[in-house]
C-alpha cells in the first residue's frame, strides 16, 4: 500500500498531478523525452494563434481585477461588486428585464419572446427490467428514448390551464398548497401555475420523513397538495391521518389511475383532468411583495423550518445570478436533475426560462451512461441531451473526480504519463489564460464526453467543493466551474466566482443583488480586523433576503434584521474571509466548531472537507465531544479501494464482513491519518478512531439532505453505540 498511497492517489489531496515514482521507474527514459517533446510541441503550436485568439491578456486582466470593494471603506465591509450599475454607491439590482418584477411575468416574457422555442423536455421511457445483481440485489433498470419537449407558449398554456383547475377545486389566492414531488416537468408546470394565479407554494423534498413531512403540510394549514403517484404511495398514504385539513390530491402522472380508498373522503384527481376543470377566471395577479414560495429546508440541524419567499425576492436573487454566467441565451441547454424543492435548482431553472434557455429533465440515477438505472449499453440523460449548463452539488462532482482518477489508474504507464502531462500542463496554460485545444481534444474528449461534450458553464453549489475537485473538473471537462455560496434564506444567492477566475477554493464576490459585511466572532477568534485578511461571520443584505421563517418569529429576530435604510439582512453562522481582490473564502462555521476537553476549537466541516479528498473516502462525518479530548469520524469507505486493500491484506468475506473487520479500521485509519497530515491538519484535528460504514448514505437514508449535506443529528444517534464504544463507554 506504500507505493499506492505516494503516486497519484496521494496528490488527489493537492491541486495538481505528478507522475508516480514507480512510473517513472518503469518509463524509458527515451520515451518520457518523446512524452515531454510532444507536450513542447502542442504549446508552441498553441501559443502563437491562440494568444491572439483566446483574449489570453483580457482573460487574465478579469481574473486578476479587484471585484469587490467595502463601500463603507472598512474591513467589515459592507462589500459591493465592482460591476454594480452605476458604481458601488448605488441601489443594489433587483430586476432583469424592465417591467419583470414577479414570477408569473418572467414565464409570460419567456412564451412572449421565444413562443416556438422548446423549454421543457422530458425522455421517454421506452422500456423497464430488473436486473439481479451478484450480492442477490435486484436494480431497476431503464431504456430511455429521446428528449420530448413542450415549447415555452405550450408550457405557459398548460399551467394556466392547470391554475384555472385548482381555482376550480376550490384553491385560493393567496393560501398555501404544497408541491410534494420528485424534479420533472410537471413541478415546473405546477410552481408556474401557482405564481400565475397568486397561490403561495409550499416546497417539500421528496425524501422528507413522514414527521417532517406531516409538520410541513399542518403548519402552514395545506387543504391541496400535488405529488406523484409513487410519493403518494410511499410516503403521503403513511401520514393522511394526521393531516386533517387536507381535502385534495394532485397526481401529476399522466395515466389516469384507479384510487383506493381514502380517510375522510379525500380526493385524488389526475393533473389532466384537473386542467380540463379549468375555465376562464379573473385572477388576482401578484405583487412583488407577495409570498410565491414557502421552501421548507432539507432540516439538517432538526425539523425543517419554512422559508417565506416573495416574488421580489427571488427576481433579484436570479438576476444577480445570471450576471455571473456570461452569453446566457435560448441557444443554451440546462439539466435539472436537483431537487427543484432546493433553492439552487429552483433559481437556475427561473434563470434559464427568463432567458429562452431550454431545460432538459433527468435524475441522479438516469444522468449518465454509468448511473445506477440506465442499462448497460443505452445512453445516459446527457449523452442524449447535450447540456451547456448545469449546476451540481459537490457530492455529485466528488463522485465524477474519483471516478476518473480511478480509471487513470487503470490506465497503461504510456497512457497514464500522457494523462499526467496533459494535465499539468494545461494547469500551467490556464493559470497564464491560455486555452489547450489539442489537450482538450486529444486527451480530456472522453472526461468531458461524461456530461454531454457540449458543456460550457458548471456551477457548484450546497456545499463547499475542494480545492481539488474544482480544479480537476476545469482542466478534465474543458469549462469553467464556477463556485457560488447562498442559502434558501437569500434566495440562494450570495456570491458567485466569476467564469474566467481559475482560482480553487473561494466562492467569488457578491452578487449585484447583495452585499456582505462581516461580523466579530469572539467565541471563535475571529474578527474584520485579522490580517492578512479581514475574518468573521458572513451576513448578507439585499432584495434576496427572503421575508423570514413561517411563524417563527424567535428564530426571525434572531437571523434576520433591518437596517436604518430599510434594507433586510441575514446572519448565516459562516464564518468567512475577504480576499484583496474582494472574493470570498469560507472558512469554517459556527455550529460546526467543537471546543475539547484541553480547550482546542474543532472545524468538524474543515476536517471533513480536508479529508473526503482521500481515495479510501467516499463521505466522512467527523465528531466530538466537548468532554473529551480527541475527534472521532464515520466513514462511507470507496468500495473499489477498500475491496483491493482487503484481498492484500488476505482478507475475503461480504462487504459488511469486510468493513467491520477491525483490521480494515485500523488500515483505513492509518490511511485517513496521511491524508490528513498532507492536508496540513493539526494533530487535535485529525480523527483517532474511525467507525466504517458499509451502508452509503443518501437522502433516502434519512443521514443526508437532498443536497447531501450531512445531517449530524440524525448521524450521531444512528452511530450512538458506535460513539460510545469510540470513547470507551463500551
Amino acid at each position: 500500500m506504500t507505493r499506492n498511497t505516494t503516486g497519484l492517489q496521494k496528490k488527489y489531496l493537492g491541486v495538481s498531478l505528478t507522475l508516480p515514482m514507480k512510473l517513472k521507474e518503469d518509463m524509458n527514459p527515451l520515451l518520457l523525452q518523446v512524452f515531454r517533446s510532444v507536450v513542447w510541441v502542442c504549446s508552441f503550436i498553441t501559443f502563437l494563434p491562440w494568444y491572439f485568439l483566446s483574449g489570453a491578456g483580457t482573460n487574465l486582466d478579469r481574473a486578476r481585477r479587484v471585484k469587490a470593494r467595502s463601500v463603507s471603506g472598512r474591513p467589515a465591509g459592507p462589500y459591493r461588486a465592482t460591476n454594480q450599475v452605476g458604481g458601488i454607491h448605488q441601489k443594489l439590482v433587483w430586476s432583469l428585464h424592465l417591467g419583470v418584477d414577479t414570477l408569473d411575468k418572467v414565464m409570460v416574457h419567456g412564451a412572449t419572446r421565444f413562443p416556438e422555442r422548446d423549454c421543457l423536455g422530458t425522455r421517454e421511457v421506452l422500456n423497464e427490467e430488473d436486473e439481479l445483481q451478484p450480492n442477490g440485489k435486484v436494480f431497476k433498470k431503464v431504456i430511455l428514448g429521446e428528449y420530448q419537449w413542450m415549447s415555452y407558449e405550450e408550457t405557459y398554456q398548460a399551467a394556466v390551464c392547470f391554475g384555472s383547475g385548482l381555482a376550480a377545486l376550490g384553491q385560493r389566492p393567496q393560501c398555501n398548497i404544497a408541491i410534494f414531488c420528485e424534479t420533472r416537468a410537471e413541478w415546473m408546470i405546477a410552481a408556474q401555475a401557482c405564481f400565475i394565479y397568486n397561490f403561495p407554494l409550499v416546497t417539500l423534498y421528496s425524501t422528507l420523513g413522514g414527521a417532517a413531512i406531516a409538520h410541513g403540510l399542518n403548519e402552514t394549514e395545506i387543504t391541496h397538495i400535488i405529488t406523484s403517484k409513487d410519493l403518494l404511495h410511499s410516503r403521503l398514504m403513511a401520514i393522511l391521518l394526521e393531516v386533517p385539513r387536507l381535502q385534495h390530491i394532485i397526481v401529476v402522472d399522466s395515466k389516469p389511475t384507479s384510487w383506493p380508498g381514502f380517510p375522510r373522503g379525500i380526493m385524488v384527481h389526475n393533473l389532466v383532468a384537473v386542467q380540463e376543470l379549468g375555465v376562464a377566471v379573473a385572477r388576482r395577479q401578484p405583487l412583488p411583495s407577495d409570498i410565491a414560495v414557502i421552501m421548507y429546508t432539507s432540516g439538517s440541524t432538526g425539523i425543517p423550518k419554512g422559508v417565506m419567499i416573495s416574488h421580489s425576492n427571488i427576481i433579484a436573487g436570479i438576476t444577480g445570478m445570471a450576471e455571473r454566467i456570461p452569453d446566457l441565451d435560448e441557444t443554451d441547454t440546462y439539466i435539472g436533475y436537483l431537487p427543484l424543492a432546493h433553492v439552487l435548482e429552483l433559481s437556475a431553472e427561473m434563470v434559464c426560462i427568463s432567458h429562452g434557455c431550454r431545460i432538459g429533465y433527468s435524475s441522479p440515477q438516469t444522468l449518465a451512461d454509468q448511473s445506477t438505472k440506465i442499462k448497460k449499453g443505452s445512453k445516459g440523460d446527457t449523452s442524449v441531451l447535450k447540456p451547456t449548463l448545469m449546476a451540481a452539488v459537490p457530492e455529485i462532482m466528488d463522485r465524477i473526480y474519483k471516478n476518473v482518477m480511478t480509471k487513470v489508474e487503470e490506465m497503461s504507464s504510456v497512457q497514464r504519463t500522457l494523462f499526467v502531462l496533459a494535465y499539468n500542463y494545461k494547469m500551467e496554460q490556464m493559470t497564464k489564460g491560455y486555452r489547450t485545444p489539442l489537450c482538450d481534444s486529444l486527451v480530456f474528449r472522453k472526461v468531458r464526453s461524461l456530461l454531454g461534450g457540449h458543456m460550457r458553464v458548471l456551477l457548484s453549489g450546497g456545499a463547499p467543493l475542494s480545492a481539488a475537485t474544482q480544479r480537476f473538473m476545469n482542466i478534465c471537462l474543458c469549462c469553467p466551474v464556477g463556485q457560488g455560496y447562498g442559502l434558501t434564506e437569500t434566495c440562494g444567492a450570495g456570491t458567485i466566482s466569476e467564469m474566467w477566475d481559475y482560482s480553487t477554493g473561494r466562492v467569488g464576490a457578491p452578487l449585484v443583488c447583495s452585499e456582505i459585511t462581516l461580523k466579530n466572532w469572539e467565541e471563535g477568534g475571529y474578527y474584520s480586523t485579522d490580517k492578512p485578511n479581514p475574518r468573521g461571520e458572513i451576513v448578507i443584505g439585499g432584495p434576496n433576503v427572503t421575508m423570514g421563517y413561517y411563524k417563527n418569529e424567535v428564530k426571525n429576530r434572531e437571523d434576520f434584521f433591518v437596517d436604518s435604510n430599510g434594507q433586510r439582512w441575514f446572519c448565516t453562522g459562516d464564518i468567512g474571509e475577504l480576499h484583496p481582490d474582494g472574493c470570498l473564502k469560507i472558512i469554517d462555521r459556527k455550529k460546526d466548531l467543537v471546543k475539547l476537553q484541553a480547550g482546542e476549537y474543532v472545524s468538524l466541516g474543515k476536517v471533513e472537507a480536508m479529508l473526503k479528498n482521500c481515495p479510501f473516502v467516499d463521505n466522512i462525518c467527523a465528531y466530538a465531544n466537548s468532554d473529551q479530548s480527541y475527534v472521532i469520524g464515520f466513514v462511507v469507505p470507496n468500495q473499489k479501494q477498500l475491496t483491493v486493500l482487503a484481498e492484500q491484506r488476505g482478507l475475503r468475506g461480504s462487504w459488511e464482513e469486510i468493513c467491520n473487520n477491525p483490521d480494515m479500521e485500523r488500515d483505513v485509519l492509518r490511511i485517513i491519518t496521511e491524508a490528513a497530515l498532507s492536508a496540513k491538519l493539526e494533530r487535535f484535528e485529525i480523527p483517532k478512531k474511525i467507525r466504517l460504514s458499509a451502508e452509503p448514505w443518501t437522502p433516502e437514508t434519512g443521514l443526508v439532505t437532498d443536497a447531501f449535506k450531512l445531517k449530524r443529528k440524525e448521524l450521531k444517534s444512528h452511530y450512538q453505540d458506535d460513539i460510545e464504544r469510540m470513547y470507551g463507554g463500551k
